[in-house]
């Protein structure tokens, strides 16, 4: 048996950036940092070799990949010419929440089965064979950071060239910093899970917009800020930058956010937040805010929604477990 796990993220700005409609003329750029919550991958052979067995929140057992219902365990298992398995997926976080699940589910399969093949797969391999898979292949209206962000993981700066290369920058920051930063982010669940392929669809096709560019353009350079002030050490101005990113952010799509959760987002200004977004493409998941430590009781007890604890990781795709390799 092998046991993959594969880090959820949270993303701080630049977040639009990353689709190709807009970063093949303009170039893009997204900060974010991946979380201790995590997908975990098992395969192992199959008792009857000539079926394979899918477990995610549904179970698939088929005769031939063919017969997979669902699109990217269909794609990758075909692709990579692997039958006569049984894969289990399980997560700390449902999917529909913000936090990049299908882009951290594809990197943490495709780790699985090169691992499941005795082959080394880099991070650098891994987000841009999961890109491609998503993108290419299932033709899915997203864009690149999740990919990357699972696949890496840590705090990280990634830039999307026009060519469709990914330049990948740690940020370097006291570690003392860096925790003061970890300690003021905190985050709600809203309660409310989507499906986000219809706003990153009005999202894609918006930006081209010119309107759309230019907010685009403002959110690449407060995430180029964001990342001069970390490496500076200097996290003074880092909810402003969430706030500014947010109000321009809402502007991107319509479905990004609704009455509710504006409601929810002015509560959290007055009791404590500098600044805040929903994660992911908006219209549900979770609330991200940076308040400063003493002032998170007071905000939790005004918003009235679940906290969810979290922490930074730095692993990135990673390998939990390999087992005796007993199959041919």
């Amino acid at each position: 048996m092998i046991i993959t796990k594969t880090p959820f993220r949270i993303s701080f700005a630049g977040g639009g950036s990353d689709v190709p409609a807009f970063y093949e003329e303009h170039g893009g750029c997204v900060l974010s940092t991946t979380i201790n919550k995590y997908i975990f991958i098992t395969i192992h052979p199959y008792f009857h070799n000539n079926q394979t067995l899918l477990k995610y929140s549904q179970n698939e057992l088929v005769n031939s990949i063919d017969e997979i219902q669902h699109s990217i365990f269909h794609c990758v298992l075909k692709d990579m010419g692997i039958h006569g398995v049984e894969i289990g997926s399980t997560a700390d976080v449902p999917s529909g929440t913000g936090l990049g699940s299908s882009s951290t589910f594809t990197v943490g399969l495709l780790h699985s089965l090169y691992s499941y093949q005795g082959k080394f797969a880099s991070k650098e391999k891994l987000a841009r064979e999961a890109c491609m898979v998503e993108l290419e292949k299932l033709n899915k209206p997203i864009g690149k950071q999740d990919q990357y962000a699972a696949a890496y993981g840590g705090l990280k700066f990634y830039r999307f060239n026009q060519d469709g290369s990914v330049s990948v920058e740690p940020i370097l920051m006291k570690s003392s910093v860096k925790k003061e930063l970890e300690e003021n982010l905190v985050m709600y669940y809203t309660g409310v899970t989507h499906d986000a392929t219809e706003i990153l669809k009005e999202q894609s096709s918006n930006s081209k917009q010119q309107d759309k560019v230019e907010n685009l353009k403002k959110m690449c350079g407060l995430a180029e800020s964001m990342r001069e002030s970390l490496n500076k050490n200097d996290i003074s101005r880092f909810g402003e930058y969430l706030h500014e990113g947010w109000m321009l952010k809402k502007e991107l799509a319509s479905s990004i956010t609704n009455s509710s959760f504006d409601e929810i987002y002015q509560k959290a200004l007055q009791n404590g937040a500098v600044g805040g977004k929903l994660l992911g493409a908006g219209g549900g998941g979770f609330f991200l805010f940076y308040c400063p430590k003493e002032k998170q009781e007071a905000l939790t007890n005004a918003l009235g929604l679940r906290k969810f604890d979290f922490a930074f990781e730095n692993d990135g795709a990673s390998i939990v477990y390999i087992g005796d390799k007993y199959w041919d």
